[in-house]
């Protein structure tokens, strides 16, 4: 079952981001990720949520997903990641 994580950001350093955005489809990749939706601009239809910018990530499954969010050589750039934007991530499986 695939999953999905969902991020949203806002990019408070964009000079310090951008060597993340740069590197990190690498890690994707590596994992057997895909982007879905990258950096859009949301509509919000429904309540009061206020997302800035999201990022939606495909994998082929929880523990890709997994794998890559503990990837030892990815730690840095999310660190970077978050010192340089505000962002709330979610990972969220896809149908059974």
């Amino acid at each position: 079952m695939n999953a999905y994580l969902v991020l949203d950001l806002s990019v408070n350093d964009l000079r310090d981001f951008l060597p993340y955005v740069e590197a990190i489809p690498a890690f994707i990749a590596k994992h057997g990720g895909r982007y879905v939706s990258k950096g859009a601009e949301p509509v919000v239809l429904e309540g009061d949520w206020s997302p800035q910018r999201l990022v939606i990530l495909e994998f082929p499954s929880r523990g890709h997903a997994e794998s890559f969010l503990g990837d030892p050589d990815a730690q840095d750039l999310f660190a970077r990641r978050h010192r340089s934007t505000t962002s709330r991530l979610v990972l969220v499986d896809g149908e059974f």
